[in-house]
């Protein structure tokens, strides 16, 4: 069974091969580890897939991520970044104040990506056309929805506004959903497997808003967007760090189809009761857990989650993000507790 049909049966609980995994390196992390790193990668091709030894420079790192640099994105959000090759933060956010809304242009999503262009829509159509005449998986991905309010408006005042409810507030709404309505529609145009989404809508303890904020502000949202996919046969996987155990009912109604949480701010017996045999988990293994334990309880880690959250059936895969605070030993034994227990189904 090849990678696409096992990770599409994953998703539609209809009995893979084996659970897909995944390892997500942060740019920090390559510059601290380097050729050590990449040896482990070369150890775990089924993790990390095809890589060359020398395919990765280890000091050089994308807009935002560069130390002590300001940068502004495609929107105007002024980002300011104190240890490099880990993202930095919004500072300035160009509608803090209402005044600037009447005359501001939003970027052209076709165009322009957050930190750059775009590309050449013909030469990524063609890459996707490819992919899908080779059996591969083939991703699109849409732009935030509720960080970019935050970014725009400041997250402090985008919580008064919700309380406030000021007339400018569905505007900008609108505007922001306007612009992933677009590039939605151009990703569907082409035809991809799956669409990624990412918000991230929780703290470690709870929502960053009500639940009843969230249902009248960002769901019709959601639902929008979401919608538009499902009904084109795409898959939705949505990325949310945080607490969102009261939301989960709202976005499997919206239609997300794959639902990538935080096993941490969620606990594994939450995202069970909430998630199981009713949406596809990609399960965001406890990176807080990583730089201070031992392999063993690494390995104890993700057993425990194969044996609670997965099944025969499908509707589980695994992510282990690993930071550089995370010891090398530790990160083979992330690898290594991930190819043992993939195939735990089987």
């Amino acid at each position: 069974m090849d990678i696409r049909e096992n990770y599409l049966r994953t998703v539609e609980f209809g009995y893979p091969e084996r659970i897909p995994c995944a390892v997500g390196l942060m740019p920090a992390t390559w510059k601290k580890y380097r050729e050590n790193l990449e040896d482990l990668v070369l150890r775990h091709p089924s993790i990390f897939g095809p890589y060359k030894k020398g395919d990765r420079n280890f000091d050089e790192f994308g807009p935002a991520y560069r130390e002590r640099e300001y940068y502004t994105d495609n929107w105007g959000c002024v980002w300011y970044n104190i240890q490099g090759g880990l993202e930095g933060r919004i500072v300035k956010h160009p509608l803090e104040n209402w005044s600037a809304l009447a005359t501001y242009k939003p970027p052209d999503p076709l165009l322009w990506a957050e930190r750059g262009p775009r590309g050449d829509w013909e030469k990524i159509q063609a890459d996707i056309e490819t992919a899908r005449g080779e059996g591969r998986l083939t991703w699109g991905g849409c732009d935030r929805f509720f960080e970019r309010l935050h970014f725009l408006r400041g997250f402090k005042n985008l919580m008064i506004d919700f309380i406030t409810e000021p007339p400018q507030l569905s505007a900008l709404i609108e505007m922001a959903l306007e612009n992933n309505m677009k590039l939605i529609h151009k990703w569907l145009e082409i035809g991809v497997d799956v669409m990624g989404f990412g918000d991230d809508l929780g703290t470690q303890v709870s929502l960053m808003m009500s639940p009843a904020a969230f249902r009248k502000y960002l769901k019709p949202g959601y639902q929008r967007m979401v919608g538009a996919c499902r009904r084109a046969g795409s898959h939705v996987r949505f990325h949310s760090d945080g607490h969102i155990l009261e939301i989960v009912d709202d976005l499997i109604e919206c239609g997300v189809t794959i639902l990538n949480p935080q096993i941490r701010a969620n606990t594994l017996d939450g995202v069970v009761r909430k998630c199981k045999g009713r949406v596809c988990v990609d399960l965001d293994l406890d990176r807080q857990l990583f730089p201070f334990c031992s392999p063993k309880e690494i390995k104890e880690h993700v057993r425990e989650a194969v044996v609670k959250l997965g099944s025969k059936e499908g509707g589980l895969m695994l992510f282990a993000e690993c930071e550089p605070d995370v010891p090398l030993v530790n990160i083979e034994a992330v690898c290594q507790a991930l190819e043992e227990y993939r195939f735990h189904y089987a």
